[in-house]
């Protein structure tokens, strides 16, 4: 068995390593994030443009997401954290009812389970970002959860 695929339990505590050790990924590198498309289910969900980075990482994530003109999500929460950096447009972000208004250039800090929501203030043009979260980490330690107004509640 490959050391990443190794799942670890009590037993094998003794199998820390007194040292770290570089472990070769399946990829370094994902080209053209956006030509690969959109992620169909997740974007249709959240009712606006999602393309996934994909690459191993086992402790965060980054996703491009994009807002259309006019646009307002659905209200969620998540027990992971979300940065967000804005690369295009301007709009808003609502976390637990204080609205924070952004624009390119700007990063947004979206604490663990805030319930919130994004709004594009375009009419025009659509809003692009950067998404980082340590999503991965807990889907791994199996404590990731995510609610959304109107599908889960």
């Amino acid at each position: 068995m490959k050391l990443e695929e190794k799942q670890f339990s009590s037993k094998d505590f003794h199998e820390t390593f007194d040292r770290p050790r570089y472990v070769k990924p399946t990829k370094l590198i994902h080209k053209n994030v956006e030509q690969a498309g959109q992620h169909d289910q997740f974007s249709t969900e959240r009712k606006h443009p999602v393309f996934f980075v994909d690459l191993p990482t086992k402790n965060v994530s980054m996703t491009i997401g994009g807002l259309l003109n006019d646009q307002i999500t659905n209200r969620h929460r998540h027990t992971y954290e979300t940065v967000l950096y804005v690369i295009e447009g301007e709009g808003w972000t609502e976390i637990e009812g204080e609205k924070v208004e952004w624009q390119a250039g700007d990063a947004v800090y979206i604490p663990s389970w805030a319930w919130h929501r994004h709004g594009n203030r375009s009419r025009k043009k659509e809003a692009k970002y950067i998404a980082c979260e340590n999503a991965p980490q807990l889907q791994n330690l199996g404590v990731a959860l995510r609610e959304e107004e109107g599908r889960d509640l």
